[in-house]
């Protein structure tokens, strides 16, 4: 099966938790926006479908249209083994991929944290402190919940399942993410948190990954997406 997914063209964003499942599978995939004339199609489809998405990302595939990322993911789980076939496990990663969403949300607003249709400028108090709280207490109580799990015996250095999931894909693209938007938060962080690091490193390495992430299908981080670095806001 071809997949097509619907993203913006420069950014990583909340597509790029898509694009990583579908690398690591060695999926057949299109990157609609990316092709000629791709963003008119992109359009198009926000209009067409006769369930539409809100925004994108959203993937079609075999005649379906899913949107919104953690949903996309449980579609595209099953269909490319990167989900646990147990029912509580396969139920557990998806409520780790909703709480990866809160987070990601949560680095959305350090930058924005008045309006989203306001520009960065228009409020960068707001946004200084916003971030200095997000550095100081909101990454380390996400990253406290994911530590406690991988540090599990039972799982095997994976969030569910005992093996890679789509899921430990996304806590990679948070922590790379983060490194790129708070250098020296990350820094003085990363420590505490041994095994969010490891499975880091081992999804880095992973053939799949490590081949996207040098080639340029993989979109540099930029000040335009999720994941923005402003020196102003990176708390030590």
């Amino acid at each position: 099966m071809q997949y097509e997914l619907f993203y913006w063209p420069t950014i990583q964003g909340r597509g790029e938790f898509i694009r990583l499942a579908l690398e690591e599978a060695g999926a057949e995939y299109v990157d609609v926006a990316r092709q000629p004339g791709g963003m008119d199609r992109l359009m198009a489809a926000l209009e067409d479908a006769s369930t539409p998405s809100f925004a994108p990302p959203f993937i079609r595939a075999g005649g379906l249209t899913v949107g919104q990322t953690a949903t996309i993911l449980l579609f595209l789980g099953d269909r490319l083994n990167l989900a646990p076939r147990e029912e509580a496990e396969g139920l557990f990663s998806h409520q780790l991929q909703l709480t990866i969403a809160d987070l990601v949300a949560e680095v959305h607003q350090t930058h924005h944290p008045v309006a989203v249709d306001l520009y960065y400028q228009d409020q960068l108090a707001e946004a200084k402190r916003c971030a200095r709280a997000f550095c100081a207490k909101r990454i380390p109580k996400f990253f406290d919940y994911f530590e406690g799990i991988l540090a599990q015996p039972k799982r095997g250095g994976f969030l569910a399942g005992g093996k890679l999931s789509y899921v430990d894909l996304s806590l990679f693209q948070v922590v790379e993410g983060l490194r790129y938007a708070f250098p020296r938060a990350m820094r003085r962080l990363e420590p505490a948190y041994p095994h969010i690091v490891a499975l880091h490193d081992r999804v880095a390495a992973r053939p799949n990954i490590a081949a996207y992430l040098a080639s340029p299908r993989r979109i540099s981080f930029n000040d335009d997406g999720i994941f923005r670095h402003y020196p102003e806001l990176d708390s030590e």
